[in-house]
């Protein structure tokens, strides 16, 4: 049996610059990773087999089809290796701005990869035609994303650094918070990737006003750097100057009713 982490993504900054004849956007963003995530377990069986668990499992446990079961059905139509029972240990909010369903799907092919010694770097043409966010999180580290995202230029990142993630408990669509964005291309991504912003935050807390709280919330909170959304939202994150003023952060939000996950960038 092979364990992967399917890490959260986060977007430090996120630039949309121009609608796409395909019907993506055209984008510029910085990806970054954390310690924790969904967990995908994978090994040979006589047929396949997917399970779900976890805080989040039962939101899934109806699909008859997912990024996952997908996933590996690529997988086997490129490379072989038969059967697989896969199980994920849904631990993240679905839709929620931080990977989610893209990091399972990339977790998969890791998996299946180490299982059948395939490199991370044959399956990114599989990701790619997957989600535009999971060849990023199949590379699982640092990297600005343009194009739908799938462009990876890998980047210095910042391991170690304190991250509380929260998340307020409601659904954003990523299809309705892209067609709400305002066609306004606001320029690139600066030097210092980490000093943009998220042009999908305005949207997002228009259809979702409770992001403003969040935002807040983790503004005010000793320690706090840089506060912004993650992807469509409606999670929102805070890097700390140390796990100490992260762990106070959360335990001074608790109560809310909110998701929390105080973890450290990868």
């Amino acid at each position: 049996m092979v364990t992967e982490i399917a890490k959260a993504k986060l977007n430090l900054a996120l630039h949309v610059r121009a609608r796409r004849p395909d019907g993506y956007h055209e984008l510029e963003t910085l990806f970054a990773f954390v310690a924790d995530g969904d967990v995908v377990q994978v090994e040979p069986a006589e047929s396949d087999r997917f399970t779900i668990t976890g805080p989040f499992g039962a939101l899934l446990s109806g699909e008859g089809d997912n990024l996952v079961t997908r996933a590996a059905s690529a997988f086997r139509e490129r490379f072989g290796g038969g059967a697989h029972a896969i199980a994920l240990d849904k631990r993240l909010p679905v839709a929620s701005g931080i990977g989610g369903g893209s990091a399972d799907a990339a977790a998969t092919l890791r998996a299946l990869g180490v299982l059948h010694g395939v490199a991370v770097d044959e399956m990114f043409d599989i990701a790619d035609r997957l989600g535009s966010d999971v060849p990023a999180c199949l590379f699982g580290r640092s990297a600005i994303g343009r194009g739908r995202g799938e462009q990876l230029e890998p980047v210095a990142g910042l391991p170690g650094m304190p991250v509380l993630l929260v998340n307020p408990g409601v659904w954003v669509s990523t299809a309705e918070v892209f067609r709400r964005w305002d066609g306004v291309d606001r320029g690139p991504l600066p030097v210092d990737p980490r000093e943009g912003r998220n042009d999908l935050e305005p949207p997002a807390r228009a259809i979702a006003p409770v992001i403003d709280e969040v935002l807040e919330a983790l503004a005010a909170s000793p320690g706090a750097g840089l506060v912004r959304m993650s992807g469509s939202g409606a999670t929102c994150f805070a890097l700390f100057d140390s796990d100490g003023s992260r762990d106070a952060a959360c335990a001074a939000l608790a109560g809310r009713g909110w998701w929390m996950l105080a973890s450290s960038l990868t």
